[in-house]
């Protein structure tokens, strides 16, 4: 589920649609759940669908650990990516903001953290990379683990949408974590290991 303070609307040819925020949401904010109308899909449940049901899979899915296709019901499909992106995904079933997020501001993520089929090229944002890649998370998860250590200890400052589309179990980790009984997971949690999980 993504945050009630956000649109859908149109943002160029190449990006297409993509979500905004309608008023301020500030650093630390759960900008996305993970909740119970959301459609997982194992790959051999999509291999029966048919072509233009395959396509909406592709387009609008993310994998998670265990390779399987995540649905969002939601606008929260429409999220686009950016290499600057203001959004960042946690090993805990939702995504922060790690930044202030202005009205008007296009609500991002880093396709980078998720589980990609294949590389894609995307649009010169000034920054070294110029590629998103399968393997990104094994590249770059202690840079994503900075910014969500930078912002986790915001989570009971601000206020919480979506706190309510928790799981007891995540909204009793988040707890331990903010009262240091132990300590943040890596978003490295979130890769996935396909060797890994054929062997379990």
């Amino acid at each position: 589920m993504i945050h009630p303070n956000t649109e859908l609307k149109y943002i160029n040819c190449e990006q297409g649609n993509g979500i905004v925020a309608t008023r301020l949401i500030p650093a630390g904010t759960i900008t996305w759940v993970k909740d119970s109308l959301d459609r997982e899909f194992t790959l051999e449940d999509i291999q029966n669908f048919e072509p233009a049901l395959q396509n909406i899979i592709e387009t609008y899915t993310f994998r998670n650990n265990k390779g399987n296709y995540v649905l969002c019901w939601d606008n929260g499909r429409f999220v686009n990516h950016s290499f600057k992106a203001n959004c960042v995904a946690t090993p805990y079933g939702f995504e922060l903001a790690i930044r202030d997020i202005q009205p008007g501001e296009q609500i991002t993520n880093d396709y980078g953290y998720l589980n990609i089929v294949a590389p894609f090229e995307t649009s010169d944002e000034g920054t070294l990379r110029k590629v998103v890649y399968p393997d990104d998370l094994l590249t770059y998860h202690k840079h994503w683990d900075k910014q969500i250590q930078s912002v986790f200890f915001q989570i009971n400052k601000v206020e919480q949408a979506l706190m309510p589309f928790l799981s007891e179990q995540t909204i009793q980790k988040i707890e331990q974590i903010l009262n240091m009984e132990t300590a943040l997971d890596s978003i490295l949690l979130n890769y996935y290991d396909a060797e890994l999980v054929n062997s379990n």
